[in-house]
């Protein structure tokens, strides 16, 4: 079962994530982490159509989407990240992880990259539920729960939305 979580959670989640989750929710059966050993991309590929309708683009293949970081000289991009998703209308990012979310610490790397992302308000990272017989979903959700109960480090996005399929 699709399961996501919005923070901070003194706010509910904006409909645009709601829909983003939504995706997920009906790509359910392709995507079940409990019985489908999925790579990233695999995941991405069943639910590309309907991000695209959402209004993201998004990585096919080896084509990336970049998201401008610094601009430097004549207002050129100087730095970019990768990201999975950009929706820019709604200012979300989407990133979709599978074995490294929790192994490589990749949804830390995500989360740092898209505070330096220019013009991005919201995060959305989907991980798997079940990795390995552990839970890949419920250990990064206490990782946020505790960043945004200490109060400690302020982020400058609106929201994040975590998704775990």
């Amino acid at each position: 079962m699709v399961n996501w979580i919005y923070f901070p959670k003194s706010d509910n989640a904006p409909e645009h994530l709601r829909k983003v989750a939504g995706v997920f929710i009906y790509c359910e059966a392709a995507i079940d982490s409990s019985n489908k050993k999925l790579k990233s991309n695999e995941v991405m590929s069943i639910a590309k159509e309907n991000l695209e309708q959402l209004g993201f683009v998004v990585e096919a293949g080896s084509s990336k989407v970049l998201v401008p970081v610094l601009f430097g000289r004549n207002g050129e991009v100087e730095k970019s990240f990768y990201a999975d998703g950009f929706n820019r209308e709604t200012k979300t990012v989407l990133e979709i992880e599978a074995g490294r979310a929790v192994d490589n610490n990749q949804f830390l790397k995500d989360l740092f990259e898209a505070c330096m992302m220019h013009d991005v308000e919201y995060l959305v990272i989907a991980v798997r539920r079940i990795y390995r017989k552990r839970g890949d979903f419920e250990t990064v959700i206490k990782y946020f729960d505790t960043l945004y109960a200490s109060r400690r480090l302020h982020l400058p996005l609106k929201g994040i939305m975590i998704i775990g399929y």
